[in-house]
């Protein structure tokens, strides 16, 4: 089932009626992520102020997910003697089936289920499993007589959509709607309900009769669609035991298990039957679908003549599986689109929080920050890849227009919530802060408010000298070549022209002169694009107020000043690398040389402590959100992450360890001072957009600038694996002319669909009076029909192609590719990260892995 957007506030507000103290607490499953971390905070913010208890539980992979469904999911079900409740999966499990995952199945005996348990399930990552979308809760068959002619109905729920009257506390799967199901996935929702209505049909028995049923059953086979299922021989429909065997072989969903993972992959597939399971194709029970030629879309023609002869069973099994392989089509396609990301759950979090009336400043501060961060990873729409928008210096690459839609909103927000006063505007206006001056101090000692700022494309600037600051930029390095001799000499050069000394830009920004600091901006946006650094600044104001492009910037008072990346950029080295500063064994930072050793290593106990480790890591990244002491403390482990970015990717790139394959570019880091630092995908995801961005340009200046697809491998020795990651070179911005020509072509094929069914009808009226006439049906008549409709579906199928294409344009399918390599080759693989584009690959098989890779589409 999924929520509508405008209905964001509906299921809290029940959970605030119905809970009082004896209700069991809510349950929230957070992913190691800084987005879903500021989610997080907000959701929590929000139950502490309606005195709601709750309990907050880290998922670093299915792997966790698997045993919180097992040890605190399970146990809340009143089938198990629990009292039910609610479980929030913030970032997690969206692209999977929930219901099997967490095991709340219904078994054989038809015991389990989700036995009032609630689950809300709120990610940005796209595709969604259909089976949470529009699917409904396993309820045991209440009355044992009933028929199963009899679809089960839960009311208030409509094809999947909640409504006003739906009332949460049975147990169900319910995905938060940010749009996208209502706006797009019109066609999947039609799709899977025609597949749940639908009788089950053995495809053997649809060509029996007929001097041509081989042939026609052989083709079938070729012809038979694979919606993610392994293919099995269906039962006879006249055996009711073992159609229901076949019935829960068809809902469960299929998990493949390679090496020593402990996690399943569900595939997609067709929905259960939930109409007429049992019934058995003959013309007394099929009259129905004889007028209309499809269960789905009964038509309301006049019926015909008593005397009429209806169409043959094998007509009708015919038409039935063609109309079911369209079907499965559509939901495979749908699938097979590629991974990308949807609006960011902090975002939507706030959006609930404003639809309640409880927005505060704190608040909007952590969905600014979650916001920030999917930037920092590289999450665009198009998946985990390269942003044009964002390699040409744009603001909004993550995410295109929709991005800077919601950043246009976040900027309101924060004009509303922390006016100017009238002595600030005039001071600020005397000191230029207003022309574009990035702010360094809080105005007050109890200042706590959110400003905006002109935030250069530099890299925590206010906590590094200007010159490290710029050297450790993304954007800069790749634009200025920083990793050879000639491009330090660029930026040597641009700072001299900018009259900034090296003595002057290698100490602390906030001890910088003044006067520097003040024409820094001017000097920028005069010099920047002498050297092709477009966008390295964001423009000034407009005169109406206007500030796109212009990042987000909060003070605690004279404690520190920092801006929303920086955040986002300190959380995430929480995450990835961990601190000094933790209680159990972590990193290690070498303040001299900015190495980062894991302490203890070589220990048993590190070993043993891996998945601690990480929620040790979260914990604290949860407390440095609420503690302006504790965040700053941590900045220099950002500063030496991203000194061994720099490391890494510099020598990669001198020691020419990046080689072409056949779709995309691969690099090993296996040896240097940081190979264990690397060992994380999010150090791993952002290393490879370093690299990735300066392949780019590398490419660019040559003139042969391609796709920017790269996998990057690193060497995890004590577990004798490799992390694997995929980067796509999609990007996140969406062409508006090509946005144009689909809207367009969707209008054609429409038009065309209404001309040609008009057409049909009449033919239709045509045929039924003289059927009429002649009081009888000539298989030929019959045939004429099939042929229009296969006619028919050929055209809607090219356009759907067409359709699917558009969709699909760039997205990052290495998640896809990967789990073909691993079903063709057989290699010890571990997909456990919700990251489908992040794998964990055997020493002995990444030889084999990729070369089998290597000939997949990674880009659609």
């Amino acid at each position: 089932m999924y929520l509508p957007r405008n209905l964001i506030s509906h299921l809290y507000n029940h959970l605030l009626r119905t809970h009082h103290q004896h209700s069991p607490p809510v349950l929230i499953l957070v992913a190691l992520e800084p987005d879903a971390l500021c989610a997080c905070r907000i959701l929590t913010a929000l139950l502490k102020r309606d005195y709601i208890q709750h309990k907050i539980q880290p998922i670093s992979g299915y792997g966790d997910l698997t045993r919180a469904g097992e040890e605190l999911i399970q146990p809340m079900r009143t089938t198990d003697g629990g009292s039910g409740g609610v479980v929030v999966c913030l970032g997690v499990g969206g692209l999977v089936d929930l219901e099997a995952m967490l095991g709340l199945e219904i078994d054989e005996n038809g015991e389990g289920g989700m036995g009032g348990v609630d689950i809300w399930i709120v990610d940005a990552r796209r595709p969604w499993n259909l089976a949470n979308v529009f699917g409904e809760q396993s309820l045991p068959q209440a009355d044992p007589t009933q028929s199963d002619l009899v679809a089960r109905k839960t009311s208030g729920v409509e094809r999947g959509k909640i409504s006003q009257a739906y009332r949460p506390g049975k147990g169900g799967i319910i995905v938060f709607d940010d749009g996208d199901v209502e706006e797009e996935l019109g066609g999947e929702r039609e799709a899977w309900w025609a597949l749940a209505q639908m009788p089950e049909v053995d495809e053997d028995d649809g060509e029996s009769d007929g001097s041509d049923s081989e042939q026609d059953d052989g083709q079938e086979d070729e012809d038979a669609p694979t919606s993610g299922q392994p293919t099995k021989k269906r039962k006879s429909p006249s055996d009711p035991d073992d159609e229901t065997q076949s019935e829960d072989e068809n809902e469960r969903p299929r998990q493949r298990w390679r090496g020593n993972s402990s996690t399943p992959i569900s595939s997609p597939s067709r929905p259960p039957r939930r109409g007429l399971l049992s019934t058995s194709l003959d013309p007394l029970h099929s009259s129905d679908l004889s007028r209309s030629g499809s269960p789905a879309s009964r038509s309301a023609s006049p019926s015909l003549p008593t005397t009429a002869k209806q169409p043959s069973a094998r007509n009708l099994r015919r038409r039935l599986l063609r109309l079911r392989r369209k079907h499965d089509a559509v939901l495979q396609s749908y699938y097979e689109l590629g991974h990308s990301y949807s609006e960011p759950i902090s975002s939507l979090m706030y959006s609930l929080a404003s639809e309640l009336g409880r927005e505060d400043n704190d608040l909007l501060w952590h969905a600014i920050v979650g916001v920030g961060s999917l930037e920092l990873y590289g999450r665009t729409m198009r998946g985990v890849g390269l942003s044009p928008l964002s390699a040409a210096g744009g603001s909004s690459g993550w995410n295109g227009d929709r991005g800077e839609r919601i950043r246009a909103i976040l900027r309101d927000e924060v004009r509303r919530l922390n006016p100017t006063d009238l002595k600030d505007i005039a001071r600020e206006a005397m000191q230029g802060e207003a022309g574009g001056v990035i702010p360094t101090h809080a105005r007050s000692p109890t200042d706590m408010s959110i400003r905006l700022s002109p935030e250069p494309r530099f890299l925590l600037v206010r906590h590094w000298s200007l010159y490290d600051s710029m050297l450790h930029s993304p954007y800069l390095s790749a634009k200025l070549h920083i990793w050879s001799d000639n491009g330090r000499r660029r930026l040597h050069k641009l700072l001299a022209k900018m009259g900034v000394s090296l003595s002057q830009c290698k100490q602390s920004y906030t001890h910088m002169d003044m006067d520097l600091k003040r024409g820094l901006r001017e000097r920028l946006l005069k010099f920047a694009p002498v050297y092709g650094l477009d966008g390295l600044v964001p423009p000034p104001a407009t005169r109406s107020g206007g500030k796109e492009g212009w990042g987000f910037v909060r003070c605690w008072g004279w404690k520190a000043c920092l801006s929303a990346l920086d955040v986002g950029v300190v959380l995430g080295a929480i995450l990835e690398v961990g601190s000094k500063h933790d209680t159990k064994t972590n990193a290690v930072v070498d303040r001299r040389t900015g190495t980062i050793t894991p302490a203890g290593s070589d220990g048993p106990e590190e070993e043993e402590s891996g998945h601690e480790e990480m929620v040790q890591r979260f914990w604290t990244a949860y407390d440095a959100l609420a503690s302006i002491d504790r965040l700053t403390a941590h900045i220099p482990t950002a500063q030496s992450l991203h000194r061994a970015i720099l490391r890494t990717g510099t020598s990669l790139i001198e020691k020419k360890q990046i080689r072409h394959l056949r779709a995309f570019r691969i690099a090993v880091v296996k040896e240097g001072p940081d190979v264990q630092l690397f060992t994380h995908a999010g150090a791993l995801v952002k290393l490879a957009l370093w690299i990735g961005e300066a392949i780019g340009e590398m490419e660019g200046v040559r003139g042969r600038r391609r796709g920017g697809e790269l996998v990057l491998a690193g060497l995890d020795e004590a577990r004798g694996c490799y992390v694997v990651v995929g980067l796509g070179g999609g990007g996140g911005m969406v062409n508006n002319e090509r946005e144009k020509r689909r809207a367009e072509r969707k209008k054609e094929k429409e038009k065309r669909k209404e001309e040609k069914r008009k057409q049909r009808e009449e033919r239709r009226r045509l045929q039924r009076e003289r059927q009429a006439a002649n009081g009888e049906l000539d298989d030929e008549d019959e045939e004429e029909d099939e042929t229009e409709e296969e006619s028919s579906d050929s055209d809607e199928s090219e356009d759907e192609a067409e359709e699917k294409k558009e969709r699909g344009y760039g997205r990052n399918k290495f998640g896809l590719a990967f789990h073909e390599v691993i079903e063709e080759t057989g290699a010890k693989v571990k997909v456990d990260s919700f990251e489908h584009c992040v794998v964990e690959v055997g020493k002995e098989d990444l030889t084999s892995f990729l070369e089998a890779l290597s000939l997949k589409a990674v880009v659609g």
